[in-house]
C-alpha cells in the first residue's frame, strides 16, 4: 500500500479497438466507471476529442451523463473540456445541467488543445481565444457572478482544474485554480514549474492553495515483462500517429509486437514507454511513490489503456490495492 495522502483517480479516453464498433468503447468506459466505484476510486475523468479513429470520446458531458446513471458515489469529471472549441456559457449550462443528476459530484477540467488535424479545426471554427479570460468567464457563470444566470442552477461544488501545460500553469497561479499536469512537467526538471506555479498561486474561493493532480500511463500486472507488454497496443498506435497523422484503434498485443517499425516509429514506440509507469505491483509501487514525493501531487490520474478489458481491469484492480482503495 502507498502510505501516503494522494487521491487516485481514473482517466478514460475511450478508447477505441480493433473489431469493435466504436459504441462499445463508450459502453466500457461506463462499465470501467462503475468497477472504478467498486474498487473505491476518488474520481473517474473522461476526455475530449474529436475526428479521432482511435478515441471515440466526443462529447464529455454526454458520456459523464451516462456514466452518472451508471454510478452513485465516485466524482466524475472532464479531463477535459477544450474550452477553444466551445463558448463558456455553453459549457457553464451542460456541467450545471449535469450537476443536477449527480449533485456533488461534478468537476471541470479544461484544456485548450487545439483539434488533432486542420479539418477537425476548420469543423470546430476555432480561432484564437484568451484562454485565462475564458476561464475567468467560466468560473463567474458557475459561481453566479456573471450578469446571466445560469439555468438550471449548477451546483456550487463543481470545481475547475486547468490541464496545463508549461505555459498553462502561470495562468491557472494567476486564477487561483488547481492544475493537472502530465508529460514533460513529470521528467527531471519539471519540479521547477511547478514550484513556480506554487509561489505564483493567488488564493481563490474555490481553492485557497496550490493544489496539482498529475496524470500519466499506468499499467500493472503480475510482472514487468507482462505489464510491458501490455502497454505495446498505445505506444504502437502512438507511434503510428506520430508519424502517419493519423491516431489509431488499439490492437492486439501481439499484432502492435510483431508490427514492422521503422526507426522512427521505434523511437517514438520507446518514448511512450519511457513515459509510462508500468510492472509488477511492486515495481509500479516503488515509481509512483518518488513521482508523488518529487511533485507534491494531491492526486494521481492513471490514464493507461490496452486492447485486453480484463488485463485492464485487473491493472486498474491492482491499482487501486496499492493505494489501500477497494
Amino acid at each position: 500500500m502507498i502510505n501516503a495522502e494522494p487521491r487516485l483517480s481514473l482517466l478514460d479516453r475511450s478508447r477505441t479497438r480493433v473489431g469493435e464498433p466504436d459504441a462499445a468503447a463508450l459502453r466500457g468506459s461506463v462499465a470501467r466507471a462503475v468497477d472504478a466505484e467498486r474498487l473505491g476510486y476518488h474520481r473517474f475523468w473522461v476526455a475530449e476529442h474529436h475526428g479521432v479513429p482511435g478515441i471515440a470520446g466526443a462529447a464529455p458531458a454526454v458520456l459523464l451523463a451516462a456514466v452518472a446513471g451508471a454510478t452513485t458515489t465516485v466524482r466524475l469529471g472532464s479531463a477535459g473540456v477544450m474550452l477553444p472549441h466551445h463558448q463558456p456559457l455553453v459549457v457553464a449550462e451542460q456541467f450545471a445541467t449535469l450537476s443536477a443528476f449527480a449533485p456533488g459530484r461534478i468537476d471541470l477540467g479544461l484544456g485548450r488543445s487545439p483539434g488533432f488535424t486542420a479539418p477537425v479545426r476548420r469543423a470546430l471554427r476555432q480561432t484564437d481565444r484568451d484562454f485565462a479570460a475564458d476561464l475567468a468567464e467560466l468560473r463567474d457563470f458557475l459561481t453566479g457572478a456573471a450578469e446571466i444566470s445560469l439555468h438550471p442552477e449548477p451546483d456550487r461544488s463543481i470545481a475547475m482544474y486547468v490541464l496545463a501545460t508549461g505555459s498553462g500553469l502561470p495562468i491557472a497561479a494567476e486564477l487561483g485554480l488547481p492544475v493537472i499536469v502530465g508529460g514533460p512537467l513529470l521528467r527531471e526538471g519539471g519540479e521547477r514549474a511547478l514550484a513556480d506555479y506554487r509561489r505564483a498561486f493567488r488564493p481563490s474561493p474555490q481553492q485557497p492553495e496550490p493544489w496539482v493532480a498529475i496524470s500519466l500511463d499506468v499499467l500493472v500486472a503480475d510482472t514487468d515483462a507482462e505489464a510491458a507488454e501490455l502497454l505495446l497496443p498505445e505506444a504502437w498506435a502512438m507511434a503510428r500517429s506520430r508519424t502517419t497523422g493519423v491516431f489509431p484503434p488499439l490492437e492486439p498485443v501481439a499484432t502492435a509486437r510483431s508490427a514492422a517499425r521503422t526507426a522512427r516509429e521505434q523511437w517514438y514506440v520507446e518514448e511512450t514507454v519511457a513515459a509510462a509507469v508500468t510492472g509488477s505491483p511492486a515495481r509500479v509501487r516503488s515509481r509512483l511513490t518518488e513521482l508523488i514525493d518529487r511533485t507534491g501531487a494531491a492526486e494521481l490520474v492513471a490514464a493507461g489503456s490496452t486492447f485486453d478489458r480484463d488485463a485492464l481491469r485487473a491493472s486498474d484492480a491492482a491499482l487501486a490495492a496499492m493505494f489501500g482503495e477497494g
